[in-house]
């Protein structure tokens, strides 16, 4: 499969080029933001008091689990997220989105990231007809153009500042 553009896929579909997972999850309730908070922000204080440990073992319904401390930071960070009320996706870096996923993340409009793509801006792979795109590709593109974005929307707001326009 020749590699172009952009390509990426959060579940296996027919000529997709890794199986991935993805489970939906309901949004936090009131009651688990809460406990989320709270378990985020003592995960916290104990992963900064052991800056050495590169694992932790903890217990589930009377078995003990070993946990590398990468997956600790992970469940960090969920709970951070849930403490706020958001639904959290995980997404294998090696996985391939499709087009619909991609514009998604990039909050852009179909046509604007089909350009993209064909502009050779974004490597892509195809599945069948299907344009598939890493999704480490886009987050690469994506850290790329946040700043230019955040440059110009500070240019702007400068400008209206000048302009004495109330922002």
């Amino acid at each position: 499969m020749a590699r172009r553009g952009f390509g990426f896929p959060l579940r296996q579909e027919r000529g997709a080029a890794a199986p991935t997972r993805s489970t939906d999850m309901p949004f936090p309730n009131h009651e688990a933001a809460a406990l989320a908070r709270a378990s985020a922000t003592e995960l916290s204080r104990l992963l900064a008091q052991r800056p050495e440990s590169d694992r932790a073992r903890i217990q589930l319904d009377g078995t003990d689990l070993v946990l590398p401390r990468q997956a600790l930071a992970l469940v960090r960070e969920l709970r951070a997220e849930m403490a706020q009320g958001n639904a959290v996706t995980i997404v294998p870096t090696h996985a391939e989105l499709t087009t619909q996923e991609a514009e998604n993340i990039l909050n852009v409009s179909r046509p604007h990231f089909i350009k993209l793509v064909e502009q050779g801006g974004n490597p892509f792979s195809r599945a069948g007809t299907r344009r598939r795109i890493r999704y480490q590709d886009l987050l690469a593109y994506k850290a790329e153009r946040d700043p230019a974005g955040q440059e110009a929307l500070d240019a702007l707001t400068e400008q209206a500042q000048d302009l004495d326009m109330g922002y």
